[in-house]
């Protein structure tokens, strides 16, 4: 049965007039398959942060997806961060995304600002003091590169849910084994809210290698060896792409898992393919 699966996506601001193009088709495209909600990431400062803020509140008046904002902790002190959650709850926008964030490129290890929130589960009781949000937070199957330990990535954990998160969503993964095995460990820890597998369809594989080291999560042997020899045949690396997902979102459903979360990369037809294969299709009346 597919009526009881739910999608969410996530998008990350465009920096060029062209990727603005590329996202608002991207939005067009997966917006009748329904989801849940659309969530946005949001940078360390400056322009990537009004250009996060530009596309919610465009999402939220254009009514075909629930925008979910990204909130971090970086660079900004307490009152700056709550003066923009204020902002979200005056304009209707209940369903953030809380994350500690990463400190920018080539300024070394993650320090907190000082006056603003220490890390996610600070941040998430700062906003459950502003308002009744719906807040997700992160969770690592494989546990975050900056925790010294699993328990303690999943003390961690039950911190953030404890001060007030709705669900964790994962990051990304290529071995079912690897979010059940955890899934496991978060119940045993007395984490109850919704842990949401994190799905990411190759767009490109050495990207995908080299991202993964940075962010500690494992491209198991066989997933080299399905990806070989397509460096430069594009399309049938979709193919192979788009099927890598659809298994192990079928092996997940297999173990009772109902809620997905796709890194779209703002490009529509991996996670729009996926999703079918999975039994999602089209509102026909979003469609026409």
């Amino acid at each position: 049965m597919t009526q009881d699966l739910s999608v969410s996506f996530e998008f990350f601001p465009p920096t060029s007039e062209a990727a603005e193009a590329r996202l608002w088709n991207t939005v067009e495209k997966l917006a009748p398959l329904r989801p849940a909600f659309a969530s946005v990431t949001y940078g360390a400062g400056g322009t990537t942060r009004e250009r996060t803020l530009n596309i919610v509140r465009t999402l939220k008046r254009d009514g075909r997806m629930v925008p979910a904002a990204h909130l971090t902790c970086v660079g900004a002190e307490k009152a700056e961060i709550d003066a923009i959650a204020r902002g979200w709850l005056d304009e209707g926008i209940t369903h953030l995304v809380a994350l500690r964030g990463d400190p920018p490129k080539g300024s070394g290890q993650y320090i907190p600002h000082p006056g603003g929130y220490a890390n996610a589960a600070a941040l998430v009781e700062g906003l459950r003091r502003i308002g009744d949000f719906d807040i997700s937070v992160a969770a690592y199957p494989e546990a975050h590169p900056d925790s010294p330990s699993e328990a303690a990535d999943i003390e961690n954990l039950k911190a953030k849910v404890d001060n007030g998160a709705a669900r964790a969503i994962t990051q990304y993964f290529f071995d079912a084994e690897l979010f059940l095995r955890f899934r496991d460990k978060v119940a045993a820890a007395g984490i109850d809210v919704p842990i949401v597998p994190g799905i990411m369809p190759i767009t490109n594989f050495g990207k995908t290698v080299n991202f993964s080291k940075a962010c500690g999560a494992t491209v198991p042997a066989w997933l080299h060896e399905r990806f070989e020899g397509l460096d430069e045949d594009p399309e049938t690396r979709e193919l192979v792409a788009a099927s890598t997902a659809a298994d192990l979102c079928h092996e997940l459903m297999a173990e009772g898992v109902r809620d997905f979360h796709f890194y779209t990369l703002n490009v529509p037809s991996l996670t729009y393919a996926v999703c079918h294969l999975l039994g999602i299709r089209p509102d026909v009346s979003e469609a026409a």
